[in-house]
């Protein structure tokens, strides 16, 4: 299983508050099959197989879209790492440990 984070910015918007957008996105992620989601307050970590990531990625840049914006910047980085099963929370949980050992 994959990482992504993916932050999705509409332009041209009319406005300074983009929180419903982020909203709508949060919605349509419900309907994306196969992942598992968290909203941060820079982005969104996204689980699952690559190909549902990049599907939700699909997703989350049409919604701005759908929603009115003129211009739609989307970045995303993605953690494949295929020698052991990877979570987000496993990745926090191994900082911490080593931050317990000094």
């Amino acid at each position: 299983m994959a990482i992504g984070e993916v932050t999705v910015i509409p332009i041209g918007t009319g406005s300074t508050s983009l929180s419903s957008y982020v909203a709508d996105m949060q919605r349509v992620l419900r309907g994306v099959e196969g992942i598992t989601y968290e909203l941060t307050s820079m982005g969104t970590i996204i689980e699952g197989p690559i190909p549902r990531i990049l599907a939700a990625v699909e997703a989350l840049h049409e919604s701005p879209f759908a929603a009115g914006a003129q211009r739609v910047s989307t970045s995303l980085k993605i953690d494949d790492r295929r020698d052991k099963p990877s979570t987000s929370r496993s990745k926090l949980q191994s900082v911490e440990r080593k931050l317990e050992e000094n």
